[in-house]
Parts: C-alpha cells; sequence; structure tokens
C-alpha cells in the first residue's frame, strides 16, 4: 500500500512558540519546522512515495515525509536508531519537528525507520533528501547551510547503514547459537544483548557494548 500524504499544519501553535523561544542551539529543529511544507512539496512527497511499492495489503506505511525528517535530523544529530524512537516521545524539539508534540508512543517503529532509511538509500534518495534540505536551507536563511551540508555529508549514518542493520542480526543470532554450542557441550548458557548507552541526543552516535540478559540455565550435567 502507497503511503498517504503527510499535511502537518504549518502555523505554529502557541505551545511550539513557546518551545521555539526555548532552544539556543539546537537551531536545525527551529528550521526544519517552519519549512518543511516546502521541503516536502507535493512533488517530492510523491517522488518518496515511490519507494514503496502499491499494494493492496498491509497497513497504509508511516508517511515518507515524517521519516525522511526524522532520518535528517537523526543524521545530524548523529543519534542511532533507539534513541530516535526515544526522542519522538521525551524530546520536545523533535516531537514538534514530527508533529507528534506530547506523544505518548512514537508515531514509528525503529524497524519501519530502518527500512526507510534503506530504501532511501537502495534509490539513493538519500542524495536527494540531502541536497534539497540543503538548498532551502541556502534559500530561506537561518541555518547556515555550508554547516549543514558538511553535517550531514560526513554523517556515518548513510555509510553505516548496513553496518548498523548487520549488528542488529548479529545481537538476534549470537545469542542462539551461543545456546546451541552451549547445549552440545553441557553447560549452561546465558544470553547476550547488544545494548546503546544513554546519552544525550547532541552528541556522536553511541557506543555499544554487550550486557547480559537472563540467567545461567543449567544442561542438567555435570561441568566437564
Amino acid at each position: 500500500m502507497r503511503p498517504p500524504p503527510w499535511r502537518p499544519p504549518v502555523e505554529l501553535s502557541p505551545v511550539e512558540q513557546t518551545i521555539v523561544k526555548r532552544i539556543r542551539r539546537a537551531k536545525l529543529f527551529v528550521f526544519l519546522r517552519e519549512w518543511r511544507h516546502e521541503l516536502f512539496d507535493a512533488a517530492f512527497e510523491e517522488e518518496l512515495g515511490r519507494l514503496y511499492e502499491a499494494s493492496r495489503r498491509g497497513q497504509p506505511p508511516v508517511p515518507p515525509a515524517q521519516l525522511a525528517l526524522a532520518t535528517v535530523l537523526q543524521a545530524y544529530v548523529g543519534c542511532s536508531d533507539d534513541e530516535v524512537i526515544e526522542a519522538t516521545t521525551m524530546d520536545r524539539r523533535w516531537q514538534r519537528v514530527l508533529d507528534c508534540l506530547d506523544a505518548s508512543t512514537p508515531p514509528f517503529s525503529k524497524g519501519t525507520l530502518v527500512a526507510f532509511r534503506q530504501r532511501l538509500m537502495a534509490r539513493e534518495a538519500d542524495r536527494r533528501l540531502i541536497e534539497r534540505t540543503v538548498e532551502l536551507a541556502a534559500q530561506r536563511g537561518g541555518f547556515g547551510s555550508r554547516a549543514l551540508r558538511a553535517a550531514l555529508d560526513s554523517s556515518p549514518l548513510w555509510g553505516a547503514g548496513r553496518v548498523e542493520d548487520t549488528y542488529n542480526l548479529l545481537g538476534h543470532a549470537l545469542p542462539k547459537a551461543l545456546g546451541v554450542l552451549a547445549r552440545q557441550q553441557g553447560r549452561g548458557w546465558r544470553t547476550w544483548r547488544l545494548r546503546p548507552t544513554r546519552r544525550s541526543w547532541a552528541g556522536r552516535a553511541s557506543r555499544r557494548r554487550w550486557t547480559w540478559t537472563g540467567t545461567t540455565r543449567p544442561s542438567g550435567r555435570g561441568r566437564s
């Protein structure tokens, strides 16, 4: 099913105006909220919509313009996929840009965000997204287009997108492999998972570390 068009309000609400006054450093949030309707006009929305196959089955996809905005912010800020999802319910700057102010549940899942990024890169639409964002910044002002281009072009998100997916796959497959090996050797086993460290949205991409989940399960045999 093709994604629906995204029609967030253009004018700032009184609550949004209050939030703007409190933003001192993260001016990209202000810029994207003010000009998102021009960045994602009808023609560009249609272009992004063609990333999806037309189908009568399944739930309607999340509007690609909303996912694209989240992707731009993620690339600029340098946060992980998990942090993006958390920001949509915890950070009013993100909520304001993505039109989900005071939402208690994320407007999209981590899987949806990752799948959208894969579609962008597969069609080389990520470059198109960057170019449009930089061009709009140059035309409208309010945010340095050169600084924006440098930040987006140097973001590890584009080059590391497939690496991130590989980490996710390994994080799911490795515990099962360890469990099989442990049972074959007559040992107990524990489950590992990959957990991102918690940090500020404004920092670089999170480091990850292996942590224990679950408990040791005895195999019923003596130790060798």
